[in-house]
C-alpha cells in the first residue's frame, strides 16, 4: 500500500475569510481532516462529504487527544495511504506545535508539507486597531508564548532582555499566567505605565478588547473574568487603537443574526451581514427538491415555442428551468420568440447568468406587482407559462386568468422542510443569543415555526423578525413574530438596509 501525505495547514485566526487559497483547496482534496478547537468550524464546508473528520480538541488544558496521541494518529493515517489535512488554528509553526508533529512524521519517513496560516499574533491586534509596528512608536516586535512547556526545568524566556528589547511584545496563550507575565516585565525594567491590551477571540464577531497598562491589565482581566483564547499586546502601539479601531466599529458588530434561506442561497446574505460585523447563524428552513410529478413541466417544455410569455418567480426557478431544458437536450435558444418576465432583480440576475435578459421586471417585486406589470404589457389573450415552486401562492394564476391570459402552471421544484435545525442554530438557541431573525419568503417563516415546535414562543421572545417584503412580513406577524424591520425595496439589499436601520443607535 502506498503511503499517504500529511499537510500541516494553518486555519487562520478565526475569521474564515482569512484562510489561504491553498488551505481551502487542500481541504477539498483531503481524505481525512484532523482539526483543533481554534479552527473555525465553517472551514469544514470546504471538505468533501466523503472525507472523515476527526476533532482533537486542543482547548487550553482540555485536550480531546494528548499531543502524543495526535502525533501517532497522523502517522497511522498516513501509513494507511490517506491524504490528511492537519488543520491547526493560526499558523502551525507559531506556537502551534506543528514542529513537533513534523518531527514525528520525519522520524517515520512520511511525506509532509507545511501550509502557513495567518497567525492571531498579527491578526487579532490588527482587528483591534493596533498595528504592531509604527514608524513613530515601534520599530521592533517580539512574539512570546504565555504558556511554556511545564515539563521544562525552568523558563527559557530571558525577561531582562525581552522587557526592553522590543518595541512591541505579543504574548499568545497568556491569560492564565497574566499576573506573572506583567510582573516579570515590570521587574525587568518595562515601565508599568506601558499601554497594554488583551484581544479575546480576535477577528471574530465575538471579539472583545480590554485596554489598560502593564500595571493594570491583569486586574482588569480578572474583574472582567476574561478567559482564553486571548492575545496580549504590550507597547506604545496600543495607544493607536482609539483612532484605528475599525472592526469593532462596524454597524452590526457583535449582533447575532439568523439567516433562514436555503443552504445554497444563504451565503450571499450571510456574507453581506458578516462584512458589516454580524455573527451570522445559518439555519436553512427550506430544502429544494424536484417536483413529485415532472410531467407538467416536461410537457410544457416540449411546446415551449407556443407560449407568448414565460414567467419565473425565483432564482431557484431559473436554475431548475434551465436544468430541465438541458435534460431535454435544449438550451436558451428554445426561448426564441418567447418573452420572459422575472419577479425581481435576483431572478433577473440569475437569468442573465444564463445569457438571457428579462423582458419585464415589475416596479414592486411581489406577485401583485408582477401581475400589474404583465397586465400593462398586454398579457390578455396571450399564452403564459407560469413555471415556479409547487407550493407558491395562487395570486399569479388567478389574477392573470382574470386578465384574460391563458395560463399553464408547471412546478419546477418543490420546497420541503429540513429534518431539523443546524447544530449552530441549536447552540444559539441554548445560549439565548439571537438578536434578529431574517425571513426572505413566507415559506421561511412557516418552516421555521415547524422546526422550532414547542420552542417557538421562547424564540419569538428572544428574536424579532426582519422581512424582505410585505407578504413575508404579514406571514411573520400572523405566526406571532414581533416585526423589527421590513425592507422598503423587496431585495436582499433592501433587507440589509432595513436591518441596519433597526440596529442604528
Amino acid at each position: 500500500m502506498s503511503r499517504g501525505k500529511i499537510y500541516l495547514v494553518g486555519a487562520g485566526p478565526g475569521d474564515p475569510g482569512l484562510v489561504t487559497v491553498k488551505a481551502a483547496e487542500l481541504l477539498g482534496r483531503a481524505d481525512v481532516v484532523v482539526y483543533d478547537f481554534l479552527a473555525n468550524p465553517s472551514l469544514l464546508s470546504y471538505v468533501s462529504p466523503r472525507a472523515e473528520l476527526i476533532y482533537v480538541g486542543k482547548k487550553g488544558s482540555d485536550h480531546t487527544l494528548a499531543q502524543g496521541d495526535i502525533n501517532r494518529l497522523l502517522v497511522d493515517l498516513a501509513s494507511r495511504g490517506r491524504t490528511v489535512v492537519r488543520l491547526k488554528g493560526g499558523d502551525p509553526f507559531i506556537f502551534g506545535r506543528g514542529g513537533e508533529e513534523a518531527e514525528e512524521l520525519v522520524a517515520e519517513g512520511l511525506d509532509f508539507e507545511v501550509v502557513p496560516g495567518v497567525t492571531s499574533a498579527v491578526a487579532a491586534p490588527a482587528y483591534a486597531g493596533i498595528p504592531l509596528t509604527h514608524r513613530k512608536c515601534a520599530s521592533t516586535v517580539a512574539f512570546v508564548t504565555g504558556h511554556e512547556d511545564p515539563t521544562k526545568p525552568g523558563s527559557s524566556i530571558e525577561w531582562d532582555k525581552l522587557a526592553t528589547g522590543a518595541g512591541t511584545l505579543v504574548f499568545l496563550m497568556g491569560v492564565k499566567n497574566l499576573p506573572a507575565i506583567t510582573g516579570n516585565l515590570v521587574r525587568a525594567g518595562r515601565s508599568p505605565a506601558t499601554p497594554a491590551a488583551l484581544v479575546r477571540w480576535g477577528t471574530t464577531p465575538d471579539q472583545f478588547t480590554l485596554v489598560g497598562t502593564l500595571e493594570s491589565i491583569a486586574a482588569l482581566a480578572e474583574e472582567k473574568r476574561l478567559k482564553p483564547p486571548a492575545v496580549l499586546v504590550v507597547g506604545e502601539v496600543v495607544g493607536l487603537r482609539e483612532r484605528l479601531n475599525w472592526f469593532e466599529s462596524l454597524p452590526l458588530f457583535g449582533r447575532r443574526v439568523m439567516v433562514t434561506r436555503t443552504r445554497d442561497q444563504a451565503s450571499g446574505l450571510s456574507r453581506r451581514l458578516a462584512d458589516l460585523g454580524a455573527r451570522v447563524v445559518e439555519c436553512p428552513t427550506i430544502r429544494i427538491a424536484p417536483p413529485e410529478d415532472g410531467g407538467p413541466i416536461s410537457a410544457a417544455l416540449d411546446r415551449l415555442g407556443e407560449f407568448d410569455w414565460l414567467v419565473l418567480t425565483s432564482p431557484n426557478g431559473v436554475d431548475y428551468f434551465f436544468e430541465s431544458l438541458k435534460a431535454r437536450g435544449r438550451d436558451a435558444r428554445a426561448l426564441a420568440g418567447v418573452q420572459v418576465a422575472a419577479i425581481g432583480p435576483a431572478t433577473a440576475a440569475k437569468l442573465d447568468a444564463f445569457g438571457l435578459r428579462a423582458d419585464l421586471l415589475p416596479e414592486e417585486y411581489v406577485a401583485e406587482g408582477l401581475v400589474k406589470a404583465l397586465v400593462a404589457a398586454g398579457v390578455g389573450g396571450r399564452k403564459v407559462l407560469l413555471a415556479r415552486a409547487a407550493e407558491a401562492r395562487d395570486v399569479l394564476p388567478r389574477e392573470l386568468i382574470a386578465a384574460g391570459a391563458e395560463v399553464t402552471e408547471a412546478a419546477l421544484y418543490r420546497t420541503m422542510v429540513p429534518e431539523g435545525l443546524t447544530p449552530e442554530a441549536e447552540a444559539a438557541l441554548k445560549q439565548g443569543s439571537i438578536d434578529l431573525v431574517t425571513f426572505t419568503s413566507s415559506s421561511t417563516v412557516t418552516n421555521l415555526v415547524r422546526l422550532l415546535g414547542d420552542r417557538l414562543a421562547s424564540f419569538q421572545a428572544m428574536a424579532p423578525a426582519a422581512c424582505i417584503g410585505p407578504i413575508t412580513a404579514r406571514t411573520a406577524r400572523e405566526a406571532g413574530f414581533t416585526m423589527a424591520a421590513e425592507a422598503e425595496v423587496y431585495t436582499i439589499d433592501g433587507l440589509i438596509e432595513a436591518v441596519l436601520r433597526f440596529f442604528k443607535p
